[in-house]
């Protein structure tokens, strides 16, 4: 399998950030995360305190931060990141289908918008599940509730309707469904996941209650408790010392997801702290073989 030397999940202005400075230190890098960068940047009207770029719009600065990384041909890897597991000496990152090595993860994710779904983090591995394409083969025949809170989750609503004996999909977002009458259309947002018994879970939405044999929640990001078992957060965001360390050896985490202020200069100066922070790592643990 092929390992990677720093793997950072995120292309917000940390993860750009933590990308250029771990690429010019001559790591073997992968990054993970939207082409498009963050939401925020492009929506961002007006940056008035980055140094050198004075009042730049936020899609310029955008477009800046992908010709840097065009200038040192850093790809962008798109696929999800469902799980990220602490193997001792090394990471392995389940990325889409494929589960990657790393010697150093650096977390860039931004803060995740909104709380868990009641339920929801206590039944993680026991029938919540947050990649379809992943564990589809677990329900073979079986029947499952798909929450979805984006149109791009259709597609693997779809996937598991080929798999499943039957797909009930909630539609937690605005805007048209895509999807075969095969599925179950549900517009309720859920209010509670729990178990029924030894083998049922049931969604409870709006006075309604639906059940399965299992649950994918899929959303954008992930809240880092459950996408890094282990690691130490306070509310929303993650525990680092000031050189972006996190609780677990070899994970940095850098960004808003590690607090205030929300600010891009910040994040982009705490990318650089975990890039090389993760280097130094790196290089102090194979000086020690």
């Amino acid at each position: 399998m092929e390992r990677y030397d720093i793997i950072i999940i995120g292309t917000g202005p940390a993860g750009v950030s933590a990308a250029i400075t771990a690429t010019i230190r001559n790591k073997k890098i992968m990054l993970i995360g939207s082409k498009d960068l963050s939401s925020k940047i492009a929506q961002g009207h007006t940056i008035e305190n980055y140094p050198g770029l004075p009042s730049i719009a936020g899609a310029d600065f955008g477009n800046a931060l992908k010709k840097h990384l065009e200038n040192l041909n850093i790809s962008i890897h798109e696929d999800r990141v469902s799980a990220v597991y602490s193997m001792g000496d090394y990471f392995s990152v389940q990325v889409g289908q494929d589960m990657i090595e790393a010697d150093s993860v650096i977390l860039a994710t931004g803060v995740v918008a909104g709380k868990p779904i009641n339920g929801e983090s206590e039944l993680v591995g026991r029938g919540v599940s947050y990649c379809a394409t992943c564990d589809a083969p677990l329900y073979r025949g079986k029947d499952v509730i798909v929450i979805g809170y984006s149109q791009k989750e259709e597609e693997e609503a779809r996937f598991l309707s080929e798999v499943t004996n039957s797909v009930t999909y909630f539609q937690v977002y605005k805007g048209e469904t895509h999807l075969p009458e095969s599925i179950k259309i549900v517009q309720s947002r859920p209010s509670e996941i729990k178990h029924v018994g030894d083998k049922n879970i049931v969604v409870d939405a709006e006075g309604n209650t639906y059940e399965a044999d299992g649950i994918f929640v899929l959303r954008d990001a992930i809240s880092p408790g459950q996408l890094v078992p282990g690691l130490k957060t306070e509310g929303a965001h993650i525990v680092v010392d000031r050189n972006m360390a996190t609780s677990i050896n070899g994970c940095f985490a850098c960004g808003d997801i590690v607090g205030l202020p929300y600010q891009y200069i910040k994040s982009a100066g705490e990318g650089n702290i975990a890039a090389l922070s993760a280097v130094g790592y790196i290089d102090k643990k194979r000086l020690a073989k």
